[in-house]
Formats: C-alpha cells, sequence, structure tokens
C-alpha cells in the first residue's frame, strides 16, 4: 500500500521590494534638513577591472540605440546622520551625506545586467552599495485640496518601470547650484555654503519636478517636507521623498497636467484616495512602494499627535 503524502504546501512570503533606509514620519522643514558634500562619499570603483570596463562598455551599447542619452551629473546619495534634540524625534534632524556621480555610470552600475556583482555583503548600507552610482532620486505626495493623491503612470517609451505607476519626482541636479565637479580647494565657510545650496536644492528640485511633470504652478504648492529615504531592492536605488500640498481641486489639476512641460514621461495623471493608493503600490517600482510606506508613516503618525 502506497502511502499518502500528507505534506501541505506552505504559502511563502514574497521578498521585500523596498527597504526604508531613513524615516521621518513628523515631516522636516528644510531648517531640518542638511546637507555634508564632500568627495569622500563618491562611488568607489570596483577592485574587479572587468566589471569596470562593462561600465563604459554598456553606456556606449545605449548612446548608439538612444543617442538622445544625456550623462548628466548627479548627488550620490552616500548615508546619514539624524540628530535627536533632547531625544524628541519630533524635533529631529537629518544630515545627507551627498557625492558626486552621474547618469553613464548609474546606467553602467546600477542598472547593469550583473548589478549585484557591484555591492559587497554588509549591514552597512552605504558600505554595501559602495560600487555602485546610487543617485538619489527624488519623490512627492503631493495632496489636493480635495485630499486626493497625485499618481503618474509612466510612458511605455521610458527606459525604466514602463507603464507603471510611480509619483511625480525626478532627481535634485547638481548644476542648479553650480556643481560640476569636487572643488578641493575650498576653505570651511564655502563648503559652509555650498552645503546650504545643496541642502535647500534638494526642496526646490522636487517642488521643480512637480510643476515640470504635472502642469501645476509652483504659488499653488505649499513648502515641502522631508519624510524620509526608500530604496528598492532592485538594483538598490535611493529616493528621498517629500509630502506638499496644492491648493488645487483633482479636476482643476487635471486640466493643467494636459500641458505639462514633461508630460512625454507619463501617459495619464490619476488622483486617488489613500485607499485607492494602497491598491496601486503593487503596480509600483519598489521605491516608490517605499514612498508610499513613508506616507503612511506620517499619516499614522500624524493621528497620534
Amino acid at each position: 500500500m502506497e502511502k499518502s503524502d500528507t505534506s501541505v504546501a506552505t504559502e511563502v512570503d514574497p521578498p521585500p521590494t523596498y527597504r526604508l533606509l531613513l524615516t521621518c514620519p513628523f515631516g522636516l522643514s528644510p531648517a531640518h534638513v542638511s546637507v555634508n558634500f564632500d568627495a569622500s562619499f563618491d562611488r568607489i570603483p570596483h577592485p574587479d577591472t572587468t566589471l569596470e570596463e562593462s561600465i563604459l562598455q554598456i553606456w556606449n551599447q545605449q548612446i548608439q540605440e538612444n543617442s538622445s542619452l544625456y550623462n548628466g551629473k548627479k548627488f550620490r546619495y552616500g548615508g546619514h546622520i539624524v540628530h535627536d534634540v533632547g531625544g524628541s524625534k519630533q524635533e529631529s534632524s537629518v544630515c545627507l551625506h551627498l557625492g558626486l556621480t552621474d547618469y553613464r555610470t548609474f546606467v553602467g552600475t546600477n542598472l547593469n545586467p550583473c548589478w549585484e556583482k557591484f555591492l559587497i555583503p554588509s549591514e552597512d548600507d552605504s558600505v554595501r552599495c559602495q560600487h555602485t552610482s546610487s543617485p538619489l532620486g527624488n519623490g512627492a505626495i503631493v495632496e489636493t485640496t480635495d485630499k486626493r493623491i497625485l499618481v503618474l503612470q509612466r510612458s511605455y517609451n521610458v527606459g525604466e518601470f514602463p507603464g507603471h505607476f510611480v509619483f511625480p519626482g525626478g532627481h535634485s541636479e547638481p548644476e542648479e547650484v553650480g556643481i560640476s565637479d569636487h572643488q578641493v580647494d575650498k576653505d570651511a565657510t564655502e563648503s559652509g555654503h555650498l552645503n546650504k545650496k545643496i541642502s535647500q536644492e534638494m526642496f526646490d528640485g522636487i517642488i521643480r519636478e512637480v510643476v515640470e511633470e504635472i502642469g501645476v504652478p509652483q504659488p499653488t504648492l505649499t513648502e515641502p517636507v522631508f519624510i524620509g529615504i526608500s530604496r528598492r531592492e532592485l538594483n538598490v536605488r535611493p529616493t528621498a521623498f517629500f509630502y506638499l500640498k496644492c491648493n488645487l481641486e483633482s479636476k482643476e489639476i487635471q486640466q493643467l497636467y494636459s500641458t505639462a512641460q514633461d508630460g512625454y514621461e507619463s501617459t495619464q495623471l490619476y488622483t486617488v484616495s489613500r485607499g485607492e493608493l494602497k491598491n496601486m503600490a503593487s503596480r509600483m517600482p519598489g521605491c516608490h512602494r517605499g514612498g508610499f510606506a513613508l506616507y503612511e508613516m506620517m499619516v499614522e503618525t500624524a493621528k497620534d499627535i
């Protein structure tokens, strides 16, 4: 007599799509977010010369397929320090450690088919990702006067995550504050001024992205607050998220979207409730799922105050 198989298949949880590197659920104003911009936070070349050479090879291949690609400078995320004032999370401040990288290196490391080979086994995220470009992207959770959140559906012509749902965003740009490389001869005063300009660019940059991608006038937006950094697990891509309000209703914003400057990057604008947003999160890139998690933390924290 054959033995019957009484084993039961157990459901395995899918691997996480994101990791929250920094959470600021109270929301930090520009006065509570500083920057330390230094060459020590730049990418470290990988000792495997073949792997390093693949960066330029992949870029040259991409250029041949798309001659419009531009190798722009980006701020590289190299970690952060949190300062709690008197142990109060509500009064805390953050210093972001930023270096310099570029789009070519991003394509050749983070977007490399062999991107995992650039990683080092370490619990310290800055060590683990020291050989990747890791440009710090940005994303905006924008709430309308009728309590809706703005979500874009990406065009099918874009390189990353075509057709997926995302929050408005992109990158803060070093060139916006006159940075093309590291100036090694700066004194402490000059470095301090530059760090302040960069920290302000973190906030100016996200407003610029919302204006360009959604089409709303800048005066309709409140000052953003910084709510944290999410990193998607796929190719370890970090993104800083901000929360801000728009003093227009959904219908007005939909009309403005048709004339958005960067409208070609997306095909549709959705204005959704918090519940609808939760259902859409499964079709977001990992870093934006993390952005939704940061928003949820902010909403829940506000309830407890």
